[in-house]
C-alpha cells in the first residue's frame, strides 16, 4: 500500500457544506475532498456525507471537531497544484 493518500476533489457550490464525514466510522472528516479508494480508518467505500462545521460541532466528538478544524487549516496551506487531484481516466 502506498504511503501517500490520494483524494477526489469535491467541487464547491454556493450554499453547500465543505466538510465530508465518513458515515461508517464517524471518525474521519475531510475538507472539500474525499479519500480514494476508501476511508483510511474503516475502509468504507462511498460512505461520505456533506456537513457544515456548525453541524459537526453540534453532534461530533471532540476528536472529529478537531480533525475538521485541522482539515480546513491544512487546505489553506496547500498550494493549488497539490490540492488538485489527478483524474482516473
Amino acid at each position: 500500500m502506498s504511503a501517500t493518500q490520494s483524494f477526489w476533489s469535491v467541487p464547491q457550490r454556493d450554499g453547500e457544506p465543505h466538510y465530508w464525514v465518513c458515515m461508517s466510522c464517524l471518525s474521519e472528516v475531510f475538507y472539500r475532498k474525499v479519500p480514494m479508494p476508501d476511508c483510511p480508518t474503516c475502509h468504507g467505500v462511498s460512505t461520505y456525507e456533506a456537513f457544515t462545521l456548525e453541524a459537526i460541532r453540534d453532534w461530533g466528538t471532540e476528536d472529529l471537531i478537531a480533525k475538521a478544524d485541522i482539515a480546513q487549516q491544512a487546505s489553506t496551506l496547500e498550494p493549488a497544484s497539490a490540492a488538485s487531484v489527478k483524474s482516473a481516466d
